[in-house]
C-alpha cells in the first residue's frame, strides 16, 4: 500500500492532531533548554552520562550482525551490502539509531546508481528536515535546509518508488514527527550539569566555603570603601582557588577569621546528582550499572544489565530501523526482509545456547524445522 501521492488523492481530508511537540521540547517544561540544538549540546556534548548512554545504544545497534531475505539471493546480498556500507564516513544503522533515539526521527535518502537501483543510503540530520504536506494532511515531500541552502526531496520518485525512508519513534501527539528521548531527559541533564558546575565552584573555592573575615574594632567603626575593596582584592588574588589552598593568612588588627563548612543539608546535591544520572539513563533505556553508577557494579549485575540493554532497548530499536529500511527498499528488491542475526550476538550467546539445547532435545521436530526455529534457513543471506 502506498502511503503517499495516490493515497492522498483518494482519501478524504482528516483532522490534524494538535502539535504540542515539535521535536523541540514541551512549552513550559522547566528552566532548561527547550530547542533541540540546545538540548543536544547540553546532553550529548557536555554531559558524560547522556553521551555514554547514547553511544551504548547507537554503537550496539551499529555493531549487530544482520541478515537479509529476498525473492532472489542476489537481491538479499545487494540490500545487505547497501545497509552496511559507510557513506561519508558514517555507519547508517548507528547514525539512524542515534537520530531516532535523540530526535525521534530518522531520514535515509536513497541515492540511485546507473542501473536505477539504490547505490547509497545517506542519513539526513533530522532537525534540518521539514515534512511537506498536501491539503489532506498527508506527507508528499521533505525539505532539507542546511544554512542558507534548501533542497526538496519527493517522498516518491517518478516511478512511484520510495525516495526518502522516514523512521520515527511513536508520538501520540503528532501525525508526522516522532518523539525522541532528549526532551524527556532535558531536566535530568540540566540538574546533572548544574551539580557538576557546583562541584567545580567548590573546588575553585578550596572545596568548601572558606569562611568570613569579621572586622570588630573597639570603637565600633566600619571599613572605609577603599579599605574594603583593597581587602577583597587581596583575598581573591592571594587565597582563592586551588593553587592557593592552605596558604596561611596574616590579619591586621581588628580582623578575625570565622571558619565555615557545608551542612549535611547543603551536601544533598551529591545524592541529587546521582538521581539525575539514573534518570538520564532511564530516559535512554540504559541500565544504570552500564554507565558506572556506584553501588551496582558487580560482574553478575553487569552481565544481566548488558542482556537487558539488548533486549529492551537495542533490539526493539533495530527492529524499527530494519523494518523501515526493508519496507522502503522493497520497491527495488521485492520481498526484502532485513533482520538481526540473533545467533551472532555475543551479548545473547548464553540465552541462544540454552535455546539450541532445548531445540536439539526436541526429538519430535525434523531437522528442517529445527533449523527454521534457530534462524538457519537456507534462504537466509
Amino acid at each position: 500500500m502506498k502511503w503517499f501521492g495516490r493515497k492522498a488523492a483518494s482519501t478524504p481530508t482528516r483532522p490534524p492532531l494538535a502539535r504540542a511537540w515539535l521535536g523541540l521540547g514541551w512549552a513550559g517544561a522547566g528552566d532548561w533548554p527547550q530547542s533541540y540544538e540546545a538540548q543536544l549540546k547540553g546532553a550529548v556534548i557536555a554531559n558524560p552520562v547522556a553521551q555514554r548512554a547514547v553511544r551504548l545504544v547507537a554503537e550496539a545497534a551499529g555493531s549487530a550482525a544482520l541478515h537479509a531475505v529476498a525473492a532472489k539471493e542476489g537481491d538479499a546480498q545487494a540490500a545487505l551490502a547497501l545497509v552496511q556500507r559507510r557513506v561519508a564516513g558514517q555507519s547508517l544503522i548507528e547514525t539512524l539509531a542515534a537520530h531516532v533515539l535523540l530526535h525521534g526521527n530518522g531520514y535515509a535518502q536513497i541515492g540511485h546508481g546507473a542501473d536505477g537501483l539504490p547505490a547509497t543510503l545517506y542519513a539526513l540530520r533530522p532537525e534540518r528536515v521539514t515534512i511537506e504536506q498536501d491539503r489532506a494532511g498527508w506527507p508528499v515531500g521533505y525539505r532539507y535546509r542546511a544554512g542558507e541552502s534548501e533542497m526538496r526531496y519527493a517522498s516518491e520518485d517518478a516511478a512511484g518508488r520510495t525516495a526518502v525512508i522516514h523512521v520515527k519513534a511513536i508520538n501520540p501527539a503528532d501525525d508526522h514527527y516522532g518523539l525522541g528521548c532528549l526532551g524527556a531527559a532535558a531536566g535530568a541533564v540540566a540538574i546533572h550539569n548544574a551539580a557538576t558546575q557546583w562541584n567545580k565552584a567548590l573546588l575553585d573555592n578550596a572545596a568548601r566555603p572558606s569562611g568570613a573575615l569579621i572586622y570588630a574594632p573597639g570603637d565600633g567603626s566600619v571599613l572605609a570603601p577603599e579599605q574594603f575593596a583593597r581587602l577583597k582584592a587581596e583575598l581573591e588574588g592571594a587565597f582563592q582557588g586551588a593553587d592557593n589552598a592552605g596558604r596561611p593568612m596574616l590579619l591586621e588588627g581588628g580582623l578575625n577569621w570565622q571558619s565555615m563548612s557545608l551542612s549535611p543539608h547543603d551536601m544533598d546535591f551529591v545524592a541529587l546528582k546521582a538521581a539525575a544520572a539514573r534518570d538520564i539513563a532511564l530516559a535512554f533505556g540504559v541500565p544504570p550499572v552500564l554507565i558506572g553508577m556506584p553501588g551496582d557494579s558487580t560482574y553478575s549485575n553487569y552481565r544481566e544489565a548488558n542482556k537487558a540493554l539488548w533486549r529492551q532497548s537495542v533490539l526493539p530499536l533495530l527492529a524499527k530501523l530494519l523494518g523501515a529500511l526493508g519496507q522502503g527498499l522493497c520497491d527495488f528488491w521485492p520481498e526484502l526482509v532485513l533482520e538481526v542475526d540473533l545467533n551472532r550476538l555475543p551479548a545473547l550467546a548464553e540465552d541462544r545456547m540454552l535455546l539450541w539445547d532445548r531445540i536439539e532435545r526436541a526429538d519430535f521436530l525434523s531437522t528442517e524445522e529445527k533449523r527454521a526455529m534457530l534462524g538457519l534457513d537456507a534462504t537466509r543471506a
